[in-house]
């Protein structure tokens, strides 16, 4: 099962508020019997509003929040004045959040930043009292606007993680366990398959106190693309990452096929990742000597710069973090 803590994927339904009737009012004073028209125009109904908050990374509040309504405008009255506003529905999610219609598929809109508000439904625009109505010739308007409706819609929102690096590989390659080596995550990390079953982050500490974001995406099989395995459903987060670093373990029968595996079923899936830059790290290289490194050297894919790891003593983690941040400035 996966960690029930971890949400990237919800439904929700949106109403944003209808707009609040003009007022249909005449002036009545003393001693002045002849008021004219002073009615007042509707407020603008409530907008529903996304918000990034950099606090949250997961979607899991808004399952419990599946109705998201924002507040009707009120109407006008005499004296020409306005109907308040209806109050905004706001929607606070995590960083990488994508917003589309859960009917037509359209992506509506993406949140990529601390404090960022993106209106994803407006609220309907109140009506017109009847003082705008008012001309030579139709001097008592009797007519004032109602209020426009506001829009209802069920809304999908998924989390594509946010992070300058993404780990791409085979379940049980050493992802989680290189995760924690050049991090303060503590992934969980075991000797089977699927391990991972959620993405993990990590920030990962540079020279002269920089950083940069590591995200552990669980591991892929052949035919991912497809469905199969975990499929697709964590595929995505990839999308977001500006390296992607392939990690294929020595043991491995054939590196430069797996590694043309997992970069056949990215493709598959999103032909846009070919062009993100790749680097290819060969992992547990503690189990073996000098001389089968070497041999290695000849098996590795062409055009990818390549380097041997071992997160267990530290092995080239050095040189891993000089070419990733290479990568990701250049």
């Amino acid at each position: 099962m996966t960690n029930p803590s971890f949400i990237d994927y919800v439904k929700i339904y949106c109403r944003s508020g209808n707009g609040g009737a003009g007022s249909r009012h005449f002036r009545r004073q003393k001693f002045v019997p002849m008021g004219g028209p002073d009615g007042g125009d509707g407020g603008r109904g409530g907008h529903v509003i996304l918000k990034g908050n950099r606090n949250l990374w997961t979607l899991l509040h808004l399952q419990y929040q599946k109705h998201n309504v924002a507040g009707h405008g009120q109407s006008g009255a005499g004296a020409l004045k306005k109907g308040a506003d209806g109050d905004d529905a706001i929607i606070e999610v995590p960083l990488g959040t994508v917003a589309t219609d859960a009917e037509t598929g359209e992506v509506l809109l993406e949140i990529t930043e601390d404090g960022q508000e993106e209106i994803l439904f407006e609220g309907g625009k109140g009506g017109w009292g009847n003082d705008h109505f008012k001309s030579s010739t139709n001097q008592a308007p009797e007519y004032a606007q109602p209020g426009i409706q506001g829009t209802e819609a069920w809304v999908i929102l998924e989390l594509k993680v946010l992070a300058d690096v993404g780990l791409v590989g085979f379940p049980n390659a050493g992802k989680s366990t290189l995760l924690a080596a050049l991090s303060a995550a503590k992934p969980k990390i075991a000797d089977y398959p699927f391990t991972t079953l959620t993405p993990n982050l990590g920030i990962v500490s540079y020279r002269d106190y920089r950083s940069f974001v590591m995200a552990d995406i669980p591991g892929i099989i052949e035919g991912a693309s497809e469905g199969k395995g975990l499929g697709i459903r964590f595929l995505r987060h990839i999308e977001r990452n500006s390296v992607l670093l392939f990690t294929v373990p020595c043991d491995s029968k054939d590196i430069a096929a797996d590694f043309n595996v997992l970069l056949n079923e990215l493709t598959e899936y999103n032909p846009e990742l070919l062009d993100k830059k790749r680097l290819l790290a060969v992992t547990k290289t503690d189990l073996i000597d000098e001389e089968l490194k070497k041999m290695l050297l000849s098996t590795l894919p062409k055009g990818i710069p390549a380097i041997f790891i071992s997160s267990v003593t530290g092995l080239g983690l050095s040189q891993l973090k000089d070419l990733l941040w290479d990568a990701i400035n250049s």
